[in-house]
């Protein structure tokens, strides 16, 4: 059938980023839910002229937003963090939660496969409890375990085919062998809050680990004789480092260091975003532990530790761009393309190509947010030029 003119939208004027490259004066014809090839004659028209249009941004490690927690709120709270972080952008992400016990874990986990099932979420990620009380960041240490592979096994399943990652200190007990594990069930294994040496991180990679957790934060730094997991992480073409880009947690030089060695292919900027992100400062609890936001940093009451961020990926893009000089491009990849494919979505988001979704940003010319589409409905409609 004809497609009708009433579900089609043209956008026009703007500088798109495809996969291969930007296109001046740009033209993104819209139909229904999916990016098309063409669109009728009397397609709504909107002119983009000095905006940029990029692919919906894609998180893959996030606990919450707008006043809302992924590991505990119910399910109209997860919703309106979804909501929160689609408003900035992020039209495709992942639950993650932080440590717990083992019973309360499983359950949440079939808790919120219910929403990837509806379409909401993109899957789950676990961050703890199989992490390292030496690089513990904002977990309780009394609930952390060994990642015995049955235990393991016991998450992966309470998801009921939704989890998508499960960060590991692949140093202790159990570690390598739960790497294999979720190698062979097609989840994702990331290195991260460990306090492994280089030749171990090594180890975990030729296991199966293929994603590093907030490179840099909750690891051992570089020595010039404990070359640590770091420079494992960034020297191994088959790891790819997730970054959070909010100014807190990472110099800028850091931040370029990374994208040098790696290459924007190995790159996934994150939020690692809680409750506060989009909401504003406060108490809040990430998990069991009391956290207070002050001037948008998150920090344990207890302890000082910084828990999380309260960063949207609309302000990580613009930093990208504007601060770090990163070319768009190569941000785009970072922000969408690259976790798209780490989360085995890259046929259906990530990339402005005909046939998946109509997934995007819209973005001025200081790469400020002025519209986001998602699955071809505005959820912030741009004002035309």
């Amino acid at each position: 059938m004809a497609p009708r003119a009433a579900d089609s939208t043209v956008l026009t004027g703007a500088r798109v980023v495809l996969p291969t490259g930007t296109v001046e004066d740009g033209r993104l014809a819209v139909e229904g839910a999916r990016i098309a090839d063409a669109a009728p004659e009397d397609a709504r028209t909107v002119d983009l002229t000095g905006h940029w249009v990029v692919p919906g941004f894609v998180d893959m490690h996030n606990h919450g937003g707008g006043g809302a927690s992924f590991t505990s709120g119910t399910a109209d709270e997860v919703l309106t963090g979804i909501r929160t972080h689609r408003e900035h952008g992020t039209t495709t992400m992942v639950a993650s939660t932080v440590t717990g016990e083992m019973d309360f874990l499983a359950r949440r986990a079939g808790e919120l496969s219910e929403l990837v099932e509806q379409g909401d979420l993109a899957g789950i990620h676990f961050e703890g409890p199989f992490i390292s009380p030496c690089r513990k960041g904002a977990h309780s240490e009394q609930l952390l375990r060994y990642p015995d592979p049955a235990e393991v096994r016991t998450l992966v399943d309470a998801a009921r085919g939704a989890a998508r990652m499960v960060t590991l200190a692949t140093e202790l007990p159990g570690g390598l062998d739960s790497v294999r594990l979720l190698a062979d069930l097609g989840v994702i294994a990331a290195i991260g809050h460990t306090d492994a040496t280089y030749a171990q991180t090594v180890e975990a990679i030729d296991a199966g680990a293929t994603v590093a957790t907030h490179l840099f934060n909750a690891m051992p730094p570089i020595a010039h004789r404990e070359p640590g997991p770091i420079t494992a992480l960034l020297e191994d073409d088959r790891i790819t480092v997730e970054l959070i880009n909010d100014g807190t947690h990472l110099h800028p030089a850091v931040l370029e260091l990374a994208y040098r060695h790696k290459g924007a292919g190995r790159v996934a900027l994150i939020t690692d975003a809680m409750d506060a992100a989009g909401f504003g400062d406060g108490e809040y609890q990430l998990g069991p532990l009391a956290v207070e936001v002050r001037d948008g940093v998150a920090r344990l009451v207890e302890g000082g530790s910084i828990a999380g961020s309260t960063l949207t990926l609309d302000t990580a893009f613009r930093r990208a761009v504007t601060l770090d000089r990163i070319p768009v491009e190569d941000v785009v990849r970072s922000i969408s393309a690259n976790p798209a494919r780490l989360l085995g979505v890259d046929d259906r988001v990530g990339s402005l190509e005909p046939g998946k979704d109509a997934d995007l940003v819209v973005l001025d010319e200081d790469f400020v947010l002025k519209g986001v589409m998602r699955r071809g409905e505005w959820i912030v409609e741009p004002k035309a030029a």
